[in-house]
Parts: C-alpha cells; structure tokens; sequence
C-alpha cells in the first residue's frame, strides 16, 4: 500500500485521503443469469484493485493507473457523459457520474485482477471506486445501493449491458463462503465453500484467450433472453419453471428458446448446487459444474476452443468437474479436482494448448475472500 500512495504523491502532489481494495470474483455456477433475475454462486478472489482518492478544491476529475505509467486522463465534471472519456479510464468516470460527486478528485488505481480472464477486473475497478467514493464524501450508501450505481455505471455509461451478480460479490463477498445472491432483490446468504478439509482444489485456469463484451456477444444474448421473455408474457425467466419453458417452444424461435433454456436450467443448476454444498457431496457439484459448461458451449454458445479444450483436458486428468466461468468468448475456467492432481492438470493442460497452437494458459487459484473495504491508514 505504501507503493499506491507513494505513487499518488508523485502524481498529484499529495497524499490520498482514502485507500480502498475490492476483489475480483470467480462464479462457481449460475452463468449469464443475472440480468435474468436468477441466482448466482459466485465468490470473491484474493486478487483486488486498490484505489487511492482524494478530493481536490475545484471541479477537475484527474485519473491514472499504475499499469499506465504516463497517461493520465483529465474531466471536468460538467464534461462527465457517457461514452465520454479514454476507454479504460470510462469504468472509473461511470461510477463518478453515477455517484454525482459534487467536486473535483484525483485517483489512483492499481488494478491486480487479470485483465480480460473473466474474473471481473472491471467490477474490480468499480467498486473499489465507489467505495472509496462513498467513505469521502459520507454518501451513507448500503451495499446493496453501491451495487446498483455500479453496474448503472457499466450499463450507461460505458455500454456495457452487464448484470448486477460481478458488483454485488466484489462488494458483499465474506472470506471462506460462496455468495447464494437473488439477482431480482440482491438478497444474499453465505454458502460456506470449504474444499481443502475434503482434499480438494479449485483451479483457476486463464487461457489468455483476451475477451472483450463490448464487441456485441454479450449484449446479443442478453437481448434474445429478453426477448424470450417479451413473447412468452412473462416478467424474467426466473419466473417459468424447465418443463413450462420447454412446453412452450413453439413459441420461440430456435435461437430465442434455446438461449432461454440455458437460463432456466442454469438456474436450477446454481441451487441445486447449493444442495450439494450443503450436503458435502463435492461429486454432484462437479456434475453440475460439467452440466454447466454444455449448456455455455452448445446452448448459448458463449465458449470458445480455448475453454472448452482446458474443460477436456481437466476432466482427462480427473476433475471431477470443470466449466468456463464469465462472460465468455475467452477469460478463464475452473476446475474441481483433488489438490494431488493439480501439478499433473497444469502439465497436461499447458502440453495441449501448445499442441494446439494456442497462447500458454496462466494458473491459479484462491480461497473465498472478501469484498471490498476501505484500508486503514
């Protein structure tokens, strides 16, 4: 932390008034549900963003990153607009927007998430901003209400059509549990997520295969969920069972229903999941984690070969269940497996995507830690 404020001091002439981290996340189960009022499972990682603020006397927003050695990005509030501002510097400005700050700041951001990994570096960013935000300017704002302005900032001002689930665990997560969040109200319950006593890891697997949402995938799949919503006269999909969504095919067309189906049986999945959690029986969350990542490849179709053959090739070497995790179109997946055979799963994973040509695949993995918080001084 002293290497931030350091930093800071450097830029800006001053010390920062406050520090403050929020995690990224890895999504057990319950992919591309959240903006369909489903339940999620996500947990918070140990890798975070940490921003330093300061308040300034006058009404200019100065902002820069430590990844970014030079630049920093220069608005006036009154300028402050969608869309407006340099693209990596948009998340923060978002959230400056939402917020309505009523001065001027300087912030600097150190960002540890692994970009581009599906491991939401950019709810990262978000809301270790707005946490900072709201503890300056005594805004008073729940967690909950910190989540909405969030992802409004994502939605509106940056264009991306994200849901609410990336924001609510950065900032809600609790060391030692995965998050069971109703994506409708953003009520919550810790679901304890203890695999070491059972001899188990979970590994985190990025393929470095980089992807971008905003290029349209994700806000196309969005929108044909939407649209299964619209003509079968419901208010999400969260609210039609398998079997009633199933009977009414007819109804859709193939691409609407088959996007719609990956809905409603992810989740299911995600509580079917918490069963298993619940009940210590890791061989059926590893079914379910499997199930899962089908349904991403061949009914949403949000995979890629990157993802799908480190899915294989965990599952080869004894997973007992594995899944791609984010957005999708590259970033990371997971991998349950017992922890003597990860060094084996590393090797055969890294030997396949050489043999295919593709970019060497990253590893890692992390206990369920907490969301975000505002550093002591």
């Amino acid at each position: 932390m002293l290497e931030i404020a350091k930093r800071f001091h450097d830029l800006f002439g001053a010390a920062p008034e406050v520090l403050a981290a929020a995690p990224g996340r890895v999504n057990l189960i319950g992919e591309h549900i959240d903006y369909s009022d489903g339940f999620v499972l996500p947990f918070a990682i140990s890798d975070t963003t940490v921003v330093a603020l300061a308040k300034r006397p006058d009404d200019l927003i100065r902002i820069a990153s430590m990844q970014k050695s030079s630049d920093i990005v220069e608005m006036h509030l009154q300028d402050l607009a969608p869309h407006k501002g340099e693209s990596w510097a948009r998340y923060a400005l978002g959230v400056l927007w939402v917020l309505g700050v009523d001065s001027g700041v300087d912030l600097l951001i150190d960002g540890r998430v692994p970009l581009g990994a599906g491991l939401s570096s950019s709810a990262a960013l978000e809301c270790s901003i707005a946490t900072a935000v709201n503890h300056a300017f005594n805004l008073g704002l729940s967690l909950p209400e910190l989540a909405r302005a969030t992802q409004k900032a994502e939605n509106d001002y940056v264009g991306v059509p994200c849901g609410i689930m990336d924001q609510s665990v950065s900032l809600m997560a609790q060391p030692g549990s995965a998050l069971l969040l109703d994506c409708r109200d953003l009520s919550s319950e810790n679901i304890p997520f203890l695999i070491a006593p059972q001899g188990l890891e979970l590994l985190i697997i990025d393929t470095q295969a980089h992807h971008k949402l905003v290029d349209g995938g994700y806000a196309e799949r969005r929108a044909s969920c939407e649209k299964a919503v619209a003509e079968l006269g419901i208010s999400s999909l969260r609210d039609i069972s398998v079997a009633q969504y199933a009977a009414r095919q007819s109804e859709l067309d193939p691409v609407t229903y088959i996007r719609g189906f990956h809905a409603v049986t992810e989740m299911k999945r995600v509580l079917d999941a918490v069963e298993a959690l619940k009940s210590n029986n890791f061989t059926r969350l590893g079914e379910l984690l499997n199930q899962s990542h089908r349904s991403l490849r061949d009914d949403y179709t949000v995979s890629c070969p990157e993802l799908n053959l480190a899915v294989d090739t965990a599952l080869e070497q004894g997973a007992l269940g594995a899944r791609m995790v984010g957005g999708g179109f590259g970033g990371s997946a997971i991998a349950l497996m017992r922890t003597e055979q990860v060094k084996r799963c590393e090797s055969a994973i890294t030997k396949a995507f050489s043999e295919a040509n593709f970019k060497a695949p990253r590893f890692f993995t992390s206990l369920p830690s907490a969301g975000a918080h505002v550093i002591p001084s």
